[in-house]
């Protein structure tokens, strides 16, 4: 097909985080090759553009995109004036997003924006409009959840959905929650094959947003995905926050410079400086709060860089039945393993035996769409076995939320959930910021 016959045109609006490039990382059928970048001059740009680059001339299955840039610091009124696209892909600097959403969509663009979305209880009200917006000019507005295609994350809960393995959902206390999930990163980390140049202001917090509002995005997502599964969420009436709590990692100077390759450390950090050497960025949190009165626990940590260098994930969800546990510690080789424990009652009653068939069955019948997974009993768990060919990488998991996107652009089949359930998950993590920032 002709380039200009094709339906989607992507514009890249100030791409300052590397996943702005991996929303690239593959070709897609009815996306127009040449993208359009506004975004004034500076290093993040040129970042992006080597990344898109390297896709372009890597041996395996290369790209094909072809970047038109505008720099300059009117990037936004240009890119607005000149119109050359239908689709804004926002990755970057946080502090001006939920702004840049609510004009696009204003402006008639439709927008896909990497997580978070809004990082204070102002941006939220921004992002309210922004929704009304995009309902009254029939726009489509969505963020990147990479994690709902993680394959343990994606079986955790199919299980959860099956009454006869999970039972039904605890409701769990505060010290005991009926679901928790816990991440963590690394600044210093490798990604297609290089190691991450951080710009300066991601670790500010007034611009990439702090820990609450940042990754956790993914974690109050999932208990949304897997807990609630396509049932709309009213933010007003379903969510309470307990308690939050935050706390810096502590960087040297000589760490900055390393992974933003900057000379010196901008001063837009020196409110953050705990010393002449140690810089405090503040990338942790912890909250807890009950949704439709079911108790959660979100932790979030980052580190410059952990003893295994990988982002790490674990998730239990607690069923009258069973827990579904995704561990990813040194027994699993810092690999996510997804693992069935049944309840003590259940072991202690004798019922072992025929809670195992209708394990064995529901496997079974997960066998007819997933191919080759297996169970391993150890004990009183089972371990499931999954085939490595369902084991894609973070990376990977961006093509499939772009062709979610670009189903719902071009079928207008949006699942009806999904929009109230992003302002509950946006909800959830501005309010949690707000209470840490409190104590």
């Amino acid at each position: 097909m002709k380039s200009g016959l094709k339906p989607v045109h992507l514009i890249t609006l100030d791409p300052g985080h590397f996943h702005a490039a991996l929303v690239q990382k593959t070709m897609y059928d009815d996306v127009d090759s040449t993208v359009h970048v506004y975004a004034p001059e500076r290093n993040d740009l040129q970042l992006h553009l080597g990344r898109v680059n390297a896709y372009n001339n890597r041996v395996e299955n290369p790209t094909r995109w072809n970047e038109v840039v505008y720099k300059g610091d009117d990037f936004f009124e240009k890119m607005i004036a000149e119109k050359k696209g239908n689709v804004v892909v926002l990755s970057g600097n946080n502090q001006k997003k939920s702004e840049y959403i609510l004009r696009s969509l204003e402006n008639g663009f439709n927008v896909f924006a990497d997580k978070p979305m809004v990082i204070d209880s102002k941006g939220f009200e921004e992002l309210k409009k922004a929704f009304d917006i995009a309902k009254e000019k029939k726009l489509l507005l969505y963020d990147i959840m990479t994690e709902r295609f993680e394959i343990t994350t994606m079986l955790q809960r199919e299980l959860a959905m099956t009454p006869e393995v999970f039972g039904e959902l605890e409701k769990g206390t505060i010290d005991n929650p009926a679901v928790a999930m816990e991440s963590e990163h690394n600044f210093y980390k490798n990604v297609s094959g290089s190691v991450v140049v951080r710009p300066g202001w991601f670790m500010d917090g007034s611009q990439q947003g702090q820990g609450i509002v940042d990754v956790s995005t993914h974690l109050v997502d999932l208990v949304q995905w897997e807990c609630f599964p396509e049932q709309d969420l009213d933010y007003t009436k379903d969510i309470l926050i307990d308690s939050a709590v935050q706390w810096p990692t502590r960087m040297t100077n000589s760490q900055f410079k390393t992974i933003t390759k900057l000379d010196s450390i901008p001063a837009y950090l020196d409110k953050d400086k705990q010393n002449d050497t140690t810089i405090n960025v503040w990338s942790n949190g912890q909250f807890s709060y009950t949704i439709k009165g079911v108790h959660a626990k979100i932790y979030v940590e980052w580190k410059y860089q952990t003893a295994s260098g990988v982002d790490t994930h674990y998730s239990i969800i607690r069923g009258t039945k069973a827990a579904l546990e995704i561990r990813q510690g040194v027994n699993e080789e810092y690999k996510p393993v997804l693992y069935i424990l049944p309840n003590k009652d259940i072991i202690e009653s004798g019922k072992m035996d025929e809670y195992e068939k209708f394990l064995a069955l529901r496997i079974k019948q997960l066998q007819i769409k997933y191919p080759g997974l297996e169970l391993e009993k150890k004990f009183h768990e089972w371990k499931v076995i999954i085939p490595d060919k369902y084991k894609e990488g973070h990376e990977e998991h961006f093509a499939k939320v772009t062709n979610n996107f670009l189903e719902y652009l071009k079928n207008h089949n949006m699942p009806s959930w999904e929009v109230p359930n992003m302002l509950a998950k946006y909800y959830t993590t501005t309010k949690a910021l707000e209470l840490a920032k409190q104590r």
